[in-house]
């Protein structure tokens, strides 16, 4: 060995001896770089690379953390010809050299010029220590969050002081919470007191969620011997007693998550069906190109964002709002032009409307997968759209799904008003109940009948604009939603639009509680199955039109 290399090793233990017996707040005060405690990793003993990890964990530099991965990663090397510790990375049969602070390129060499700072398994338990009481310990939120989650995924009664200390300085109220939960999943380990064990699951009783009943369920298992995990008695009830618990809680909770999304399903199929309420149930029109209008509006969507993305980035947030109204006028105009150029030839002949639309329906798939292509269509959510509310017990509700449903609500109370509280609306009833009489009196049948139906098409429009923010915008996205919004214009009362409320709802809602237990696709066929019962005893629906509209 060089005597150069002789000063280097002894330094750096003297560096270690220092560093070690100084106290903690002046190395975090200490503003110089932290070399002597690189140069203190390069000792032979164990022990001493021990303390020179914990001195750079406790150094407070932001530095820290990445030096220690690295050592734990085995990046670290000592140059042999002048014993500086640096970061070395395998390129072919060259090693290239970083600067273990700056992480700057500092040249390349070759295998037998440098050597490896050796870990055991000993010092790889204390590096993953401090790295965890690092991050615990971190400015960022978020990385204490995370560092609470993975420690509680893996108990140790390793990292119990670590969790201790950051539980008393934490600040964060989920942090807080989280932290809580990981330092009660360690401390039911069956090496803590029986004390300690009794007082984590107390702990964990406040926690009702999936994650806590599986580790209760692991302590409570047996092993391939027909023991428990945990042999106190004690323990064993008080752990069934509150996995009880939070089992009943959470299905319940189960319950209204189920309840959340069958709702948010049937607000979805509220908007598909709306439209077709009117065009189906007040026009008497079996339009199979209905879902193709969803289709328009969720293109439209698409459209309208890139135009954003191109020319407003700045204003993203602002594209789903002028994507509403472009929606409705686009399918629209669409519908409009579809009576005028083929369903006013074809009223009172239900069978030849309903061929005609649904090869019209084949038209527009083909036209949009010409000028789109085949593939889905990347439709961007605004901010105020993303994220979800986090509630306990695994229930999560996103923002975009809570967004659909106000949206649906606000959709069919502004038609509501305005088929009532306006003058078109009041034509429209009067066509649809008594063209003869409606004509008589100087009602322009003909445009009304247009505008009824364009009404119907823009409606679905929008309800592709909603599509687009939960599906994949494609030239299939109305298939989808043309039979269940049949099913729910059926089952609620052809041409009442209370009665589509309370039919995509009801629907929405069964379906969702059908398929924990049935599954997706046995939950639909019982759904239909149940839909063709129903209409054989109440071939009206649900709020039967009553008047002389019932026999339009």
């Amino acid at each position: 060995m060089s005597s150069g290399h002789k000063t280097a090793i002894a330094g750096a233990m003297f560096s270690v001896l220092l560093i070690v017996t100084s106290p903690v707040s002046g190395l975090s005060q200490d503003a110089s770089d932290l070399t002597p405690l690189l140069n203190a990793l390069t000792v032979k003993g164990f022990d001493e690379k021990a303390a020179a990890v914990e001195a750079l964990a406790q150094s407070g530099k932001d530095e820290a953390e990445t030096l220690l991965e690295m050592l734990l990663e085995g990046r670290l090397y000592t140059r042999k010809d002048n014993g500086k510790v640096v970061v070395a990375d395998k390129r072919d049969k060259i090693y290239l050299l970083f600067d273990p602070l700056e992480l700057i390129e500092i040249g390349e060499v070759s295998k037998r010029e440098i050597k490896k700072i050796r870990v055991n398994n000993r010092l790889r338990k204390i590096i993953r220590s401090e790295l965890g009481r690092l991050t615990l310990l971190s400015p960022d939120p978020a990385q204490r969050m995370k560092a609470a989650r993975a420690l509680f995924q893996k108990p140790n009664i390793t990292n119990a002081s670590i969790l201790r200390t950051a539980l008393e300085q934490e600040t964060n109220a989920q942090v807080h919470s989280a932290i809580a939960k990981a330092l009660a999943a360690t401390d039911l380990g069956p090496e803590n007191p029986v004390e300690t064990r009794m007082a984590a699951i107390t702990v964990l009783k406040s926690f009702v969620e999936p994650e806590v009943r599986s580790l209760l369920s692991a302590l409570l298992s047996r092993d391939d011997s027909g023991k428990f995990h945990d042999q106190d008695e004690d323990v064993l009830v008080a752990a069934k007693i509150v996995l009880a618990t939070i089992e009943s809680k959470l299905r319940l909770y189960g319950i209204i998550e189920n309840l959340f999304h069958g709702i948010s399903l049937g607000s979805i199929l509220l908007l598909a069906a709306i439209g077709l309420a009117i065009t189906f149930g007040v026009m008497g029109v079996i339009n199979m190109a209905h879902g193709e209008m969803v289709m328009l509006g969720a293109y439209t969507t698409f459209i309208v964002q890139e135009l954003f993305r191109n020319y407003f980035p700045g204003a993203f947030d602002f594209s789903l709002l002028i994507a509403i109204p472009m929606a409705f006028l686009v399918s629209g105009l669409a519908g409009i032009c579809i009576e005028r150029g083929i369903i006013r030839f074809l009223y009172g002949r239900p069978l030849e409307t309903l061929l005609a639309t649904w090869g019209l329906s084949l038209i527009l798939q083909q036209l949009v997968r010409t000028i789109f292509g085949p593939t889905n269509r990347e439709v961007g959510a605004p901010s105020w759209m993303m994220g979800a509310i986090d509630l306990s017990g695994g229930i999560v509700l996103p923002y975009n799904r809570i967004y659909i449903i106000l949206f649906s609500i606000i959709v069919l109370t502004t038609l509501l008003l305005a088929l009532r509280h306006t003058t078109f609306g009041l034509r429209m009833r009067a066509v649809t109940q008594n063209r003869s009489m409606a004509g008589a009196m100087g009602i322009k049948t003909g445009r009304i009948d247009a505008l009824t139906f364009g009404l119907g098409c823009g409606i679905a429009g929008m309800a592709g604009v909603a599509l687009s923010q939960i599906d994949n915008v494609s030239p299939n996205l109305g298939q989808a939603y043309i039979i269940d919004s049949f099913m729910v214009v059926v089952f609620g009362g052809v041409g009442n639009l209370w009665g589509t409320l309370v039919g995509a709802m009801s629907l929405g809602v069964v379906n969702k509680m059908l398929e924990p237990y049935a599954g997706a696709v046995l939950g639909k066929i019982l759904v239909l199955v149940f839909i063709i019962l129903f209409i054989q005893k109440k071939p009206r629906g649900l709020f039967a039109i009553k008047g002389r509209a019932a026999g339009h």
